[in-house]
């Protein structure tokens, strides 16, 4: 079987991109604290924001979706789920606010993994939800002729529950050990070993994502609250899909490097509280119009940006004044425009800076 044990590995990931985002993401954490006291209100609606963005990215990653207006009246409780989509969408979003409201009293133990992926599955017809796989699977990639093939073979069905258990004991030894260890260090070491068991036959991915949440919340990095980091990896699935390949290779034998999921989960969280201190600086700003504001908005964020996100952002808005400060930005240069109809998005015009 393989070897769990972070204490012997966690110091060989002490390089020097690590210790830096590690410092950054500790800066960080004490600005976001000094925030947090300063604009409470402010804050109410970034927890909406994230918690739309949260289960919307996590659930498109995987290939279930629904319509914006339907998505957020089940983020919001206000319908109930229609399709097999949404039924998996309100599992997700259920489990999500049990994790924002009750994190403390959430330990990381195998049955407690077992109860949110049955929780995740709460709404759905089917049995899926807390159990083990029952079947040996495999995670298999696409690649652009449409040919599928295995990228990485997980545990055997019959391992899985000692897996998870050895697991959980190894996450024990290292925390509560008396060794000097960065918990930002073991959590994307943990997440990994729990994709590569892939316990399973489904929703792996969705609730690894949500264990990272937890994880983050039990060492008091609470900017999931605020800031999506589910959005953040679904922004960056194709580097996601690398350094997940990359850390595990020769995991079966107990030769994998850490380093490229370790370095890519870091710098997730550090981007989350980039945006965490953009996005309060555009709600505190006095003055600011609410033009300016979509303008700032825009000009923050590195890619597209649709109008949709742009909304969510600032449930103040109305539609008819985004879209008159779209058109301005886009007629004075300042934006740029891509694509059409539904797919339409912006992009901050660089090029003329």
């Amino acid at each position: 079987m393989r070897e769990y044990n972070y204490r012997k590995k966690w110091q060989d990931l002490l390089t020097p991109e690590i210790v830096s985002l590690l410092s950054k993401i500790h800066e960080f954490k004490g600005e976001q604290m000094l925030f947090i006291e300063s604009y409470t209100d402010e804050l109410t609606e970034l927890l909406e924001v994230a918690r739309i963005q949260s289960v919307e990215a996590s659930n498109g990653i995987e290939g279930i979706y629904t319509s914006d207006e339907r998505l957020k009246k089940i983020v919001q409780s206000k319908t109930m789920p229609k399709s097999r989509d949404e039924l998996e969408i309100a599992g997700y979003r259920d489990v999500l606010n049990t994790i924002h409201d009750s994190y403390e009293h959430i330990p990381i133990k195998p049955a407690i993994i077992l109860q949110l992926h049955r929780d995740l599955y709460k709404f759905s017809s089917n049995e899926r939800g807390g159990s083990y796989k029952n079947s040996d699977n495999v995670i298999t990639e696409t690649d652009g002729q449409g040919d599928e093939w295995i990228r990485f073979e997980p545990v055997a069905s019959w391992e899985t529950a000692e897996s998870i258990k050895a697991l959980c004991k190894a996450f024990d030894d290292v925390i509560n050990s008396n060794d000097l260890v960065d918990p930002l260090i073991i959590m994307p070491m943990f997440i990994l070993d729990f994709l590569c068991i892939h316990p399973f036959n489904d929703g792996n991915g969705r609730l690894s994502r949500l264990l990272t949440l937890l994880l983050l919340y039990h060492s008091n990095y609470i900017v999931g609250k605020y800031i999506s980091i589910e959005k953040i990896v679904e922004l960056s699935k194709d580097a996601y899909y690398e350094a997940l390949q990359a850390s595990s290779f020769n995991w079966h034998e107990n030769k994998n490097d850490y380093v490229p999921f370790v370095e890519y989960t870091l710098e997730t969280v550090a981007k989350a509280y980039r945006d965490f201190s953009s996005r309060i600086k555009i709600l505190t700003t006095s003055g600011m119009s609410k033009p300016d504001r979509v303008r700032e908005i825009i000009k923050e964020n590195i890619g597209k940006i649709t109008k949709a996100d742009i909304m969510i952002r600032c449930p103040d808005i109305s539609q008819v004044t985004v879209q008159r400060a779209l058109n301005d930005l886009v007629k004075s240069g300042k934006i740029i425009k891509i694509g059409g109809g539904r797919y339409t998005a912006y992009t901050w015009n660089r090029e003329g800076e």
